[in-house]
């Protein structure tokens, strides 16, 4: 063998050695301790478990803006739920890796950080399961990209997505295409424990009859979900004998709105709903309104959904979020039942001691025990996980008792599931009232 060849030998040896060793210390097909997901979106993988995770649990969630003390504590939520099941889900050792799909510049949910994180989990084959999203437009992006993965596709548990058209046409508020283009496979991988925007939009317009409101004008933000929620609370509204008597758009980058709160004022309105986020220059939009129609609890009253529910817009809007009416699927925490109080102990004695719990914590941590009981039931794979979670029956869970319809929406609810509950801002969120809406305005809200 010429002094050459030999040279190759070993280089091609030292290649095959470097190799297993790679092999050995991970690599989403190795076998071994799984490939982390991007540190560009997501923390490490965290396990506190024996040996080595097997498969990796991912929540993708807006971890910049005005979202973030929510959502923080759907993770902090989510992370106490691994710890309660020694980081395991059944026979196989959990790892999990909390991803944020907002950016610093948009100071909320970003498309292009979506798409991008959407992409990272399809490729990595030990990701078994995304906890996710909490907007509906983020989740529109993820879910048909998610649904053509490896395996199946890969199984989504949203904690607060509320727009109908992810899982059902509604006549006059979805597309055509809707749902349908959100599973280019043909098979269903998403679910949520939130009820959908035709609840909300009942509660709300119920909830603004109670208050004597005759007359309604509606703004939208323009995005999946604040058109889509705008759109639910028209059709309820107007269901109860409310006269909507405007239905607009307001403009996210604007300066200012007094232009647009003037022309509120020129219908005669007697009550405002803000469809959308606050994260949409929102807070401007309540100083305008103040600043033109007057304080939220005199001759016209202020309305928004959950988009809006956070005390970050109280922070941001100052003292002309006083008084505005804001609701969000479930109940205060202090009307939270049986293993829900449990669970909320144990978060405030862990991971949120010395805060208050949001009742997004109480979704998360619901969203976590079904993606882990699925994962448990399974044989491992996505596809079975699927099946195991269009399959799940709660019983007295933590948001109630519920089970999944073909569609992936909660069904033969009760409990924190179909409840809303109705805040009013001071210095901070105040309980105003809950509501479960009739099923007649409900099916209203959604009808043609």
């Amino acid at each position: 063998m010429s002094l050459k060849t030999k040279s190759l030998t070993l280089v091609g040896l030292l290649i095959a050695l470097v190799a297993l060793v790679a092999a050995g210390c991970g690599g989403s097909s190795s076998g071994g301790a799984p490939e982390a997901l991007p540190s560009s979106s997501c923390t490490a993988i965290e396990y506190e478990g024996d040996g080595d995770p097997d498969l990796i649990l991912a929540s993708d969630l807006p971890l910049q803006g005005a979202s973030r003390t929510q959502t923080e504590q759907i993770v902090s939520a989510i992370r106490y739920q691994l710890g309660t099941q020694s980081w395991k889900a059944g026979d196989y050792n959990i790892g999990f890796q909390s991803c944020d799909d907002a950016t610093a510049q948009a100071a909320k949910w970003d498309s292009g950080k979506c798409s991008q994180n959407a992409n990272a989990y399809a490729a990595n084959d030990k990701v078994i399961g995304v906890i996710g999203t909490f907007n509906s437009g983020c989740a529109a992006i993820i879910i048909p990209v998610l649904n053509e993965a490896p395996n199946g596709g890969i199984p989504m548990l949203s904690p607060a997505n509320t727009w109908p058209c992810l899982t059902v046409n509604l006549p006059g508020g979805c597309d055509k295409s809707e749902p349908d283009k959100f599973y280019p496979s043909g098979n269903r991988n998403y679910l949520r424990v939130a009820p959908a925007d035709d609840y909300q939009g009942a509660a709300v317009a119920e909830f603004a009859q109670a208050q004597g409101v005759k007359k309604l004008f509606i703004l939208n933000d323009k995005e999946a979900y604040g058109l889509g929620v705008a759109t639910t609370t028209k059709k309820a509204a107007e269901s109860l004998g409310i006269e909507v008597v405007g239905f607009d758009a307001w403009d996210g980058k604007a300066s200012s709105y007094e232009a647009l709160m003037k022309k509120v004022e020129g219908t005669g309105a007697d009550g405002l709903f803000l469809g959308g986020l606050i994260d949409e220059n929102g807070a401007q939009l309540i100083k305008d309104k103040v600043a033109v129609l007057g304080p939220n609890d005199g001759k016209v009253k202020l309305f928004a959904p959950d988009g809006f529910t956070t005390q970050a817009t109280i922070d941001q809007s100052g003292t002309a979020a006083a008084g505005m009416f804001m609701s969000v699927a479930g109940v205060p925490t202090d009307q939270f039942k049986g293993t829900a109080l449990k669970f909320i102990d144990g978060l405030l004695a862990g991971p949120l001691a010395g805060k208050t719990v949001d009742p997004y914590a109480i979704y998360g941590g619901q969203s976590a025990q079904i993606m882990l009981d699925a994962i448990a039931a399974s044989d491992g794979t996505r596809e079975d996980v699927i099946k195991q979670l269009f399959a799940t029956t709660v019983t007295d869970g933590l948001l109630g008792s519920f089970s999944f319809n073909e569609n992936g929406d909660p069904k033969d609810a009760s409990g924190a599931v179909v409840g809303f509950t109705i805040y009013k801002a001071t210095d901070t969120l105040v309980p105003e009232t809950t509501i479960s809406p009739k099923p007649a305005t409900v099916t209203a809200a959604g009808a043609a």
